[in-house]
């Protein structure tokens, strides 16, 4: 908690310290290695070095708690039930263990998907990139649990104690308590697994809902000392969760959506200038029509700098939530809509762009994988363009080679996105920006553009008073507004279970009536930690709300146009059109479309010759794997891997 508190203090230094594309950063030194892949698998993904040590130290700990636990067990502290032979209580003793080492498990397993802590950007790392981590240690846990529930259901039945599976014990943990949450902890396991979380995603979703039932209980089972080995993690990610209630609970104003052929959905919203976000980000988006309860993740493709009234997003049709919101925009025979209620959560993202910082920026993307490199192009832009062509500055910004693979001529259309609508069609790059497009359509072997398929379709939506722009949930210092709630709620809570613990639960422990219920402390600490939480939180919260408010933040409008041709057509047939005909004729000149073709990984990436390439991958996993076993492989030792995942 001292870590995240503090954290959150140089999270902020650092934001209003960082300069943006500073050449020396690009350097990544003798420690560029380190981010390398050295293990790429089905079950585990593309594993760098410095995971692969992390995960072989935390093997390592937990194989030496339990050697250690066990070994203490057996060296005069095993406890003998009566009538239970020496070999059935070291078996109870194993099973117990086991359960210990789960609870290590459980220590780190909420960091990853506490979305606004300040714990993973120390590290450099995102809570998309880290839900990697969340699904090794969901595994090894239940595991582990699993094991520890079958050996003490197998030790009572060899001793006849089958009765204890019953008992909610007053003066020790209570065994029912256990049993409730493997029940809810093995559904939701079995729907994490990746064939059903990828073909029954709603499955997936509404099962992991059971996740704050599954805490209560095993919290009641492992009682409150074992609590406190673990609440740092539960205690950020209720502060997290909370911060993300009271955001949510704000309807954001949603000013157009563009509907491409492709059947990708680029919506468009209003926010405050205060949002700052980097390259890369997500945002989570609920559509009560569609569904009340589903929250999709989807990238961020506008660039705050570039765009500082608005934020847009890119939503590709792969699911039912997306089609039903596809249909549902395109149905509708009325150039402007009512009204499209819409709640968001985030953007989330990266706390640096440092992560750009090289010389040459190589982007491989296989369909909508291309989402997070447009607003790495956004960036880059809108930062050119703050810099004269001659000067010297001018030459700090990387060259830019985007690779993109698309199965037919209409996904072509989601080049579009690169620009944001804001800028009109005579719009040029700047001539001091290097950027090449190499398009790949691998099914068509020319433009074939179906009738079927519409032109871009835009929809805009009227105004509502019940809509506000995003606003960052605690104001334009949120880490420092973060840090306060995190410092002033654990040290609430520790005061308060010190009172409570005081004069109220140690007069009962050494009384008459003693001792104190077993489950009743858990629950004191369950109670005091969620108190304790949404009263900095709210606090907090409505202050900064009553200052957003005092400034005022006007929702500038919008005038979009609608393409009069396909746009898929923009990418093809230059010569014979005429370059001056064409929108965005600059981005359309760096752009080369290869019909009927695959793009070469291998050859591409061995033709990168600069002496510091960043290789930036998204797409399918077969994708990613490929080009990080290309990486990997020594092919050169320029090359610097960042993959980008957004599928769970």
């Amino acid at each position: 908690m001292f870590i995240a508190a503090f954290g959150c203090v140089y999270l902020h230094l650092q934001k209003k310290s960082e300069k943006p594309y500073t050449k020396s950063a690009s350097k990544t030194g003798r420690l560029a290695f380190l981010r390398r892949p050295v293990l790429v698998m089905p079950t585990l993904g593309i594993v760098t070095l410095t995971e692969l040590t992390f995960v072989a130290m935390f093997i390592a700990l937990l194989i030496w708690s339990l050697g250690n636990y066990i070994y203490t067990s057996y060296n005069g502290h095993l406890h003998m039930d009566k009538g239970v032979e020496v070999w059935q209580a070291k078996f109870r003793s194993v099973s117990l263990r086991l359960g210990y080492v789960g609870n290590i498990c459980w220590a780190f397993l909420f960091f990853p998907v506490t979305r606004g802590s300040s714990i993973l950007p120390l590290v450099g790392l995102t809570s998309e990139s880290s839900i990697k981590y969340h699904i090794w240690l969901g595994h090894i846990s239940n595991l582990l649990f699993l094991l520890h529930t079958i050996g003490f259901i197998i030790y009572w039945g060899i001793t006849h104690q089958m009765s204890q599976m019953l008992e909610w014990s007053s003066s020790w943990v209570s065994n029912v308590a256990g049993e409730i949450a493997v029940v809810f902890a093995l559904a939701m396991w079995i729907t994490s697994f990746r064939p059903i979380r990828k073909k029954r995603f709603e499955v997936f979703f509404y099962t992991h809902q059971l996740y704050a039932i599954y805490i209560i209980f095993y919290v009641l089972h492992v009682g409150a000392a074992y609590f406190c080995m673990i609440i740092p993690g539960i205690f950020l990610f209720v502060i997290d969760r909370h911060l993300r209630f009271l955001q949510s609970r704000q309807r954001a104003r949603l000013l157009a959506a563009r509907l491409l052929p492709s059947g990708t959905i680029e919506l468009n919203f209003a926010k405050s200038p205060e949002v700052k976000y980097n390259p890369t980000s997500v945002m989570f988006i609920n559509i009560p029509s569609i569904s009340k309860l589903q929250w999709h993740p989807f990238t961020v493709t506008s660039s705050s700098n570039m765009e500082p009234d608005q934020l847009s997003v890119a939503i590709k049709c792969q699911g039912s939530w997306s089609h039903r919101l596809f249909q549902s925009l395109s149905s509708s025979s009325s150039s402007s809509l009512e009204r499209l209620e819409v709640s968001v959560e985030g953007p989330y993202g990266p706390a640096s762009s440092q992560f750009l910082r090289h010389e040459t920026l190589v982007m491989l993307s296989g369909g909508s994988g291309i989402a997070p490199f447009i607003s790495i192009i956004r960036e880059i832009i809108h930062e050119a363009n703050l810099q004269q062509p001659d000067t010297a500055a001018s030459s700090k910004f990387p060259r830019m080679l985007l690779v993109c693979a698309f199965k037919t001529s209409a996904d072509l259309a989601i080049l579009d996105l690169l620009l944001p609508l804001s800028l009109p069609p005579t719009f040029h790059l700047p001539p001091q920006l290097h950027l090449q497009i190499e398009a790949y359509v691998t099914q068509d072997h020319g433009l074939q553009l179906d009738p079927s398929h519409k032109l871009t379709q835009t929809a805009w939506f009227k105004p509502d008073p019940l809509d506000s722009p995003i606003t960052p949930i605690l104001g334009s210092d949120s880490w420092l507004w973060l840090g306060a709630i995190i410092a002033s709620s654990f040290a609430m809570f520790l005061l308060l279970l010190g009172i409570v613990t005081r004069y109220y639960i140690h007069p009962i422990e050494h009384g008459k009536d003693g001792p104190y219920h077993f489950s009743y402390w858990t629950l004191w600490e369950i109670f005091l930690m969620c108190t304790c939480v949404f009263v900095a939180t709210s606090g907090v919260f409505l202050w900064r709300k009553k200052g957003g408010a005092i400034e005022g933040w006007q929702v500038k409008s919008m005038e979009i146009p609608t393409p009069t041709v396909s746009p898929g057509s923009w990418f093809s047939n230059v010569e014979e059109r005429g370059a001056e005909s064409i929108p965005h004729r600059s981005l359309v000149e760096a752009t080369n479309v290869h019909y009927g073709a695959r793009p070469d990984l291998r050859k591409i990436l061995s033709e990168c010759k600069g002496p510091d390439t960043g290789v930036f991958v998204c797409g399918p996993r077969k994708m990613r794997h490929e080009v990080a076993n290309v990486c990997a492989s020594g092919l050169g030792e320029n090359l610097n891997f960042e993959s980008i995942s957004f599928n769970w």
